[in-house]
């Protein structure tokens, strides 16, 4: 990191945009493995705290590797940095007040609790959204045809398959896909973030 760099505080404090736009920042991080369900859960969450007139915006696996992480691969350096450019992008939205959607595979423990502890040294909440459907489910759902191409050897280091997934050990919230639908799914995060505040 270069050393002739100095933070410039902005002239709105965290109280105040929180007052203003009226909700807390929060990011809420979808894990799981691929097909498991998370961005299909993530865009019909969006959609649903648009029309509640909340501030949201979703960040999606596939979509950050079309622009700020496009220069990345698969092998675990590169699915270490994406998390970590990940973590600090959703921090800065969390940061604006925007309840911020993240839909990523992010197979590492460790990658994912330095997401969390970036936005605890800021004040933001962080909230890991287990959404967990066996390998067989998912192998079978299959959508772009991934697994039977990992299953194949077309692609390496896959996660589930070649790749390690390691499942959230203590997640705020845990949705088995297997055995609950998209609107279950929304109604329970909702929930959740109205108990808590953040909407």
């Amino acid at each position: 990191m270069s050393t002739n760099i100095t933070f410039h505080a902005g002239s709105v404090d965290t109280a105040e945009r929180t007052q203003l736009l009226g909700q807390k920042g929060i990011t809420i991080w979808f894990t799981g493995l691929s097909a498991s369900g998370k961005s299909t859960i993530a865009c019909a969450l969006e959609q649903h705290l648009l029309h509640l007139h909340k501030f949201t915006y979703r960040l999606d696996g596939d979509n950050i590797r079309f622009g700020l992480n496009k220069d990345l691969g698969f092998d675990e350096k590169s699915r270490n940095e994406n998390i970590r450019r990940i973590g600090e992008v959703s921090k800065l939205f969390a940061d604006a007040s925007c309840v911020t959607l993240t839909a990523f595979i992010s197979p590492y423990r460790a990658d994912r609790a330095v997401a969390r502890e970036l936005h605890e040294k800021g004040g933001l909440a962080f909230v890991e959204v287990f959404v967990d459907a066996p390998l067989a489910v998912v192998e079978q759902r299959d959508p772009k045809g991934l697994y039977k191409k990992a299953r194949s050897g077309e692609i390496k280091d896959f996660t589930g398959i070649s790749a390690p997934y390691e499942a959230p050990e203590n997640p705020e919230i845990h949705i088995k896909t297997d055995e609950c639908d998209v609107t279950e799914a929304v109604r329970r995060i909702t929930q959740y973030l109205s108990e808590k505040g953040f909407i």
